[in-house]
């Protein structure tokens, strides 16, 4: 069972000083201006907002805001060191790649 403690725990730092990973900016969000963009990845790294409907497994890997009138989603994934699968174990850096993807939900 995996330790949903230690994954929020990671995830929430990752998303907060985004060391330690890949930011990704979809196309959408990188349309805006750079103030624009910055106040978007200042309100991903400042999210507090998990309950049950957003954060089922207490995990802190997604997340959902408006921002001027649009809905914007951010998630967290967590590859195997090669980009290729899923992590083996997401609890051990040593073996995962984390990925924050930012995007307008309707590019999900």
């Amino acid at each position: 069972m995996p330790n949903t403690t230690e994954i929020a725990l990671q995830n929430d730092n990752f998303r907060k000083h985004l060391s330690k990973g890949t930011l990704v900016l979809t196309q959408g969000i990188r349309s805006n201006t750079t103030e624009d963009i910055q106040a978007i990845i200042t309100q991903v790294r400042t999210f507090d907002k998990f309950d049950e409907n957003n954060d089922p497994y207490n995990e802190h890997d997604f997340g959902a805001f408006d921002y001027k009138g649009k809905k914007v989603f951010w998630k967290i994934d967590n590859y195997d060191k090669a980009f290729l699968y899923l992590s083996p174990d997401v609890c051990n850096p040593k073996l995962t790649n984390k990925v924050l993807t930012i995007m307008y939900a309707e590019e999900y």
